[in-house]
């Protein structure tokens, strides 16, 4: 029997810097939209000593292309991965997924190994066996979880679970003094790979955390744990306190100066604007100065119109060329106001006029 070989699987593999709907990258494909109803489950997976098992029916192993074309719903596929599962993750739940995944017809059960076997096998965890265990019963696509779960699978425990296939990812897994753990299940055929989520661990989570760790000691400070709580010694709390007063000082001079930025654009807006309608106001001041003084203004043809009307008043009134000539009597003479002098005379009257006496316009300036 043949392995399932990784591109037979319904993995998402998903890379650092994935884009798409929840992480999703161009390998996972965008499932179709679904109505709201609830898909998963109401209640955590159940412990392996609380579910019951039939002894009474032969253990019998199925084949793997009996796995593929579908069992019967009685008689699903069991499938087994097992791991730490420290600070679950997205990268665990995707595994999971996959083991799930494999055959049409899938039980899947979890193992988690316990804090003693973590800690002489691996090293130490951030959650402990129980907050371990309790993340596992809570993800999806869990059927089963078993509680303190070997470090090497013996036939003896896979004959117990009546286990059928194994799922980890291929890359071998050294511990234990072995170069991998998983070599006798994959040259019994019962190991089935899954794909490894890259850009998310439990170690990379851990390396952040190691990376920032004044940012969460100082937070931590700040939400109320003490100074022994988070193993920080007297002169570091201090320094944080300090840091943190710093913080806000530095905050606050930030909010002043977006504050007076605020204020300046605010004023610059208003002054722009009182700008703007001083110089439509001073063109309209302007216009209608220039229309009332300016050289082709109303005031010119007014004082115009008025030069004419007195002129026209003031000047006497010519006979019309048509009519017959014949003496008349000599009429006064004009004289120019605030002048002496007397206008000139046309050429014709001038010999007729210069025996004549001057004549004032008016009686009130012979007066």
């Amino acid at each position: 029997m043949e392995p399932p070989t990784s591109s037979r699987l319904n993995s998402r593999k998903r890379r650092k810097d994935g884009s798409g709907p929840n992480g999703a990258t161009e390998l996972d494909g965008i499932p179709p939209k679904m109505s709201r109803r609830s898909l998963g489950l109401r209640e955590p997976a159940p412990f392996s000593d609380e579910v019951e098992i039939d002894y009474s029916k032969p253990y019998i192993r199925v084949t793997y292309e009996e796995a593929m074309r579908g069992t019967p719903l009685d008689r699903p596929v069991r499938v087994y991965a097992d791991g730490i599962f420290d600070l679950f993750h997205s990268g665990h739940a995707r595994a999971l997924m996959q083991a799930k995944n494999l055959f049409p017809n899938t039980y899947l059960i979890v193992g988690v190994c316990s804090d003693e076997l973590t800690h002489n096998f691996k090293g130490f965890t951030v959650m402990n066996e129980n907050e371990r265990y309790d993340a596992v019963q809570h993800c999806r696509y869990v059927d089963e979880v078993v509680r303190n779960a070997p470090w090497t699978l013996t036939p003896e425990f896979l004959a117990e679970h009546r286990i059928d296939f194994v799922a980890h990812d291929d890359i071998p897994y050294s511990s234990a003094g072995s170069d991998d753990v998983y070599k006798h299940i994959k040259e019994a055929g019962m190991f089935a790979p899954t794909q490894r989520t890259e850009g998310i661990s439990t170690s990379d989570i851990i390396t952040r955390i190691v990376r920032d760790y004044d940012v969460y000691a100082r937070r931590n400070l700040q939400r109320g744990y003490t100074a022994k709580e988070l193993n920080v010694s007297f002169i570091n709390e201090k320094k944080y306190h300090l840091q943190e007063r710093v913080d806000k000082v530095k905050k606050r001079v930030k909010d002043v100066e977006e504050k007076s930025k605020e204020f300046v654009q605010k004023v610059e807006e208003k002054s722009i604007d009182l700008i703007q309608k001083w110089e439509e106001k001073s063109r309209e001041f302007i216009g209608n100065f220039l229309e009332m003084f300016g050289p082709e203004g109303a005031l010119k043809h007014m004082l115009k119109e008025g030069k004419g009307r007195m002129l026209q008043a003031i000047s006497p009134k010519q006979s019309p060329s048509s009519s017959p000539t014949h003496d008349r009597s000599p009429s006064p003479s004009f004289r120019w106001p605030f002048s002496t002098k007397t206008p000139p005379s046309s050429p014709a009257n001038r010999s007729r006029n210069e025996s004549s006496v001057t004549y004032d316009i008016s009686e009130d300036e012979e007066d």
